[in-house]
């Protein structure tokens, strides 16, 4: 399988691309920092001219002016007053910001030299001048950024997502900063229009883009296009609560909404999670060697047949793969199964689980009540046709039965373990408590969360819970 076989999954982007809008975020943040060390060097300078002369390092050496400005600047990123929006305009956080840090220098400078101190009226000029100038500077640069803003210029192309377009439209446009660049309703998120609509976004240079929530609510895992084109998402609120485990708050014309940022550099997360399996999988084969050629000779003792069982499972983007397991059944399983259909222990009947099979060998039990058989599923990992952890590629047969709902599970890599597996396996009798933990961990993904899940498989599996 080659490397551009990846590109499918949810969390892949098509090819590796900055954050839109970085450049106008990177020059807006820039502008800040550069124009409050002018304000703070100045109110410095003025500070100690016209302040009380003691002999002191602090008014004397230049590298002082360096450690106030570090401080000062520190603390206002600190505060989030460097971000977009209402952050940088919020005075009173700035004061406090400033006050803060003026206070920690105070401390910092009794500490380092307690018989030499700034005067008390060089502290408080700096003190007073320090707020001035910097409330000033801010207040300049955002009467500057409306002026242009006015002239069409350093706005934001945004496109609307939306059912209710012109409640929405007015909301957006008191924000003052954004340019629609385009608006349509919840259908262009349809597997049918989701590539074409991520396409002319990509294409037409979309920097945010507004969804509202009733558009997304039942299809957060959406969520993901949006991060790998490296396009920021805004959730306009309904009446209802609203929640998304990668989301932080913000405000848009003073309405609370959800915003989930893109990364600054999209899809590498993907592909650190890719080399990990690729990590994983060659060690794991080289320390279980032992393990598998042990495994192979009882199989052969046990019963007639191969060592190996391959089977047609569905993968990545519905394709058929073949998934490779130790042999735990007589050898023609898989037509006895149609014989006892009527005994399957799945409510709904999507997935096929018998507690006491007939058709398991006596090596099989044990096998299977430690997930050994599951073994051979390293080498489909190292291939790239599945992952440590995602979610559980099934038969032929049980994605017969999916509802249009269900294929969500199809968009990421199958795994050999994932979080249906560490919360009950085989315990959990109906298909739909286990699509939602599927989907839990696609709308949760991060390499972390992968690993606490291989972690916790450890325990899982020691402790034989939910396994036949």
């Amino acid at each position: 399988m080659s490397v551009s076989s990846f590109k499918p999954d949810l969390r892949s982007a098509k090819g590796t691309r900055i954050q839109k809008g970085l450049a106008a975020r990177l020059l807006r943040v820039t502008t800040l920092i550069l124009l409050d060390v002018f304000a703070l060097s100045f109110a410095w300078k003025l500070a100690v001219f016209y302040g009380s002369p003691i002999e002191s390092p602090w008014t004397q050496k230049t590298s002082f002016l360096l450690l106030v400005l570090t401080v000062e600047i520190g603390i206002i990123a600190s505060k989030g007053l460097y971000r977009s929006g209402l952050n940088r305009r919020n005075y009173p956080r700035l004061v406090e910001a400033v006050c803060l840090s003026d206070v920690l220098l105070l401390l910092i400078a009794f500490l380092y030299e307690p018989d030499t101190y700034v005067s008390r009226s060089t502290f408080l000029l700096f003190w007073f001048l320090s707020v001035a100038f910097i409330c000033t500077a801010r207040f300049t640069c955002d009467v500057v950024t409306k002026k242009l803003r006015n002239k069409g210029v350093i706005r934001h192309a945004v496109f609307l997502i939306s059912e209710d377009k012109q409640s929405h439209v007015r909301l957006i446009q008191k924000e003052d900063c954004y340019t629609i660049q385009g608006i349509a309703d919840s259908s262009c998120l349809d597997i049918a229009n989701r590539e074409a609509t991520f396409e002319y976004l990509r294409t037409n240079g979309i920097e945010e883009t507004f969804v509202s929530w009733n558009a997304i609510k039942n299809r957060l895992y959406v969520c993901w296009n949006f991060h790998t084109a490296g396009i920021t998402l805004r959730i306009l609120p309904n009446e209802g609560d609203i929640h998304h485990p990668k989301s932080v708050f913000w405000t848009i014309g003073e309405v609370p909404c959800m915003t989930i940022p893109a990364p600054i550099l999209v899809g590498g997360d993907f592909w650190v999670k890719r080399c990990f399996d690729l990590c994983c999988s060659i060690v794991l084969l080289l320390l279980l060697s032992p393990v598998y050629l042990a495994i192979a000779i009882l199989i052969k003792l046990d019963s007639s047949g191969p060592v190996f069982f391959k089977q047609n499972r569905i993968g990545l983007q519905s394709k058929s793969f073949k998934i490779w397991k130790f042999r735990t059944m007589v050898v023609n399983a898989e037509k006895l199964q149609a014989t006892l259909e009527a005994k399957n222990e799945i409510k709904d009947g999507v997935l096929f689980k018998m507690k006491n099979d007939p058709r398991i060998t006596k090596v099989g039990k044990f096998l299977r009540r430690y997930s050994l058989d599951e073994l051979p599923q390293i080498f489909n990992v190292l291939v790239g046709e599945m992952s440590l952890v995602g979610p559980r590629p099934l038969p032929m047969r049980d994605v017969e039965k999916f509802k249009t709902k269900h294929f969500i599970r199809q968009e990421v890599l199958p795994g050999i373990t994932g979080l249906w597996q560490v919360s009950g396996r085989s315990d959990i009798d109906n298909f739909e408590d286990g699509v939602k933990l599927d989907l839990t961990y696609i709308e949760n993904w991060s390499l972390w969360l992968d690993v606490k899940i291989l972690l916790k498989t450890v325990g899982v599996v020691l402790q034989k819970s939910g396994a036949y």
